[in-house]
C-alpha cells in the first residue's frame, strides 16, 4: 500500500469515526430526556466516550494529512479537496479545544456533523494529488492558507454555538419571536441545501453521469476575431446550458425522467466558459436541497428548528453566548494573520502586488471587516445574547460565501482551487 492509498483510507476512516462520534454525542444528550437514575453521571460518562471517539477520528485525519503531505511532496492545501479537508480537520481541532475548556457535550452534536459535512463536500472535488503551480510553491502560501483555515474553523465553532443559543432561546409559543423563528429555519434550510448538493453529486457520480456541451466563444487570433468551440463537461444533468451552445451537442444530451434537457441557456452577461455549468450546479443544489428539506419536514411534521429546540433546554444560554464569543475572538487574530497579512505578502511574491481586488481577496476583506464590527459591537456597545449570536451566524454565512460562493459564481485568480 502506498502512502497516498493509506492517506485515502485514513480519510475515509475518520469520516465514519466522526459519524459514530456524532451518534454518541446525540445519545449523550438524550440522557437528559431519558429516565436514567443519574442524568449528570450519564452525560459525563458518555460525553467523555464521545470525546474520546472524536479524538480517534482526529488522529486518523492527522494520519491522512501527514501521509498525503509526504506522498504528494507538498502540504495538502493547494486545491479545493485538500483545503476543505484541512478546514474540517481544523474545525474538529477547534471543537476539541473548546470542549476541553467548557466540557459541554452538546457542542459535539453540532460541531462534529459540520466537520463531516465539509469532509463530504470536499470529496465532491477531484482528490488526485496535483503538482504545485509556481505561485503556490511558497512558505507564505502555507502560512496564508493554514492560518486562514484555522481562523475559519474557530468562526465555524462560533457559528455553531451562536446558532445553538438562538435555537435555545427562541420561544415557539410567542408570536413576537415569529421573525426569528423564520430566519432560524432559513439558516437550517441553507445547511440542508448544502447536504442536498452533496447527495446529488455523489448520486450522479455513482452512475458515472457525464455529458459535454459545446459552447461557441470568440477568440482573437492574429488580430482577427474567430469563433471557437469549447467543450464544457457536466457531471450532473444540465438544466442550464452554456450561453451560445452548439446545437449538435445539445441534441446528444440525454433526457432526465422524460424531461428534455437542457431547459434554458445561461444568460449572456455571465462571463467565463464554465459560467453555465456553475449556475447549473447552484440551481440543481437548491432544487435538491428543497426536496430534501420537504422530505425532512414530512417526516418530523414540524420546522427543523422547533424539533431541535427541546435538545438544548439543559444548556445555559449565558454559557453558549460566552463560548460563541470566545471562539470568534480566538479566530479573529488568527484569520487576520493568515487571511490578510500573510496573504498580501504571498500575493506580492506570486503576482508582484500586495492587493489586486480579486473577488476572493475582496470577500476575505469583507469577512475581516464583519468580524471586526462583531468584536467592536460586542465589547464597546454591549451586544450580547441574541444580537451577538445573530452576528456570529451571519459572519459564518459570509465565510461560506467567501469559500464556496465566490468560486461558484465569480471567476478570479483563486479559481485554481478546484471548482
Amino acid at each position: 500500500m502506498t502512502l497516498l492509498e493509506l492517506s485515502q483510507d485514513a480519510y475515509l476512516a475518520s469520516f465514519f469515526i466522526y459519524c459514530l462520534a456524532f451518534i454518541l454525542f446525540v445519545f449523550t444528550m438524550a440522557g437528559t430526556k431519558m429516565k436514567v437514575k443519574d442524568t449528570a453521571s450519564h452525560v459525563k460518562k458518555w460525553g467523555n466516550i464521545s470525546f474520546a471517539v472524536t479524538i480517534i477520528g482526529f488522529v486518523s485525519q492527522l494520519i491522512y494529512f501527514a501521509t498525503r503531505w509526504i506522498g504528494g511532496g507538498h502540504i495538502p492545501v493547494s486545491n479545493m479537496y485538500e483545503f476543505m479537508s484541512f478546514l474540517a480537520m481544523m474545525i474538529i481541532a477547534a471543537f476539541l479545544v473548546m470542549f476541553m475548556i467548557y466540557r459541554s457535550a452538546v457542542l459535539g452534536v453540532f460541531a462534529v456533523p459540520l466537520a463531516f459535512i465539509i469532509m463530504a463536500y470536499a470529496s465532491v472535488f477531484p482528490s488526485e494529488v496535483q503538482p504545485l503551480i509556481p505561485s503556490l510553491d511558497s512558505i507564505w502560501m502555507i502560512l496564508h492558507v493554514s492560518l486562514a483555515a484555522i481562523g475559519y474553523a474557530f468562526f465555524a465553532v462560533g457559528f455553531v454555538v451562536g446558532l445553538m443559543y438562538l435555537l435555545r432561546t427562541v420561544r415557539w409559543d410567542d408570536v413576537k419571536y415569529r421573525t426569528q423563528q423564520r430566519w432560524l429555519e432559513f439558516v437550517l434550510i441553507v445547511v440542508v441545501i448544502t447536504i442536498g448538493y452533496i447527495f446529488v453529486m455523489f448520486g450522479f457520480r455513482a452512475v458515472n453521469y457525464e455529458v459535454s456541451i459545446g459552447q461557441k466563444v470568440d477568440v482573437v487570433e492574429n488580430g482577427q476575431i474567430t469563433s471557437k468551440l469549447e467543450m464544457v463537461k457536466y457531471e450532473i444533468p444540465p438544466l442550464i446550458a452554456p450561453h451560445n451552445s452548439d446545437e449538435a451537442s445539445l441534441e446528444a444530451v440525454p433526457s432526465l425522467l422524460g424531461l428534455s434537457l437542457p431547459l434554458v441557456e445561461a444568460p449572456g452577461w455571465m462571463e467565463g466558459v464554465h459560467a453555465g455549468r456553475k449556475l447549473n450546479t447552484v440551481v440543481f443544489s437548491i432544487i435538491a436541497g428543497l426536496l430534501l428539506y420537504a422530505l425532512i419536514r414530512l417526516i418530523i411534521r414540524k420546522p427543523i428548528a422547533r424539533a431541535i429546540h427541546p435538545m438544548l433546554q439543559s444548556m445555559d444560554p449565558d454559557d453558549l453566548d460566552e463560548i460563541s464569543y470566545r471562539a470568534n475572538a480566538i479566530g479573529f487574530p488568527i484569520f487576520t494573520l493568515g487571511g490578510l497579512i500573510f496573504a498580501m505578502i504571498w500575493a506580492h511574491i506570486a503576482w508582484s502586488r500586495f492587493w489586486g481586488w480579486d473577488p476572493k481577496e475582496v470577500w476575505a476583506l469583507v469577512t475581516w471587516l464583519f468580524y471586526s464590527a462583531y468584536l467592536h459591537l460586542r465589547l464597546s456597545r454591549g451586544w450580547h445574547g441574541t444580537k451577538s449570536s445573530w452576528l456570529a451566524v451571519i459572519g459564518f454565512m459570509i465565510v461560506l460565501f467567501t469559500l464556496l460562493g465566490v468560486n461558484l459564481i465569480i471567476a478570479g485568480l483563486h479559481s485554481y482551487s478546484g471548482v
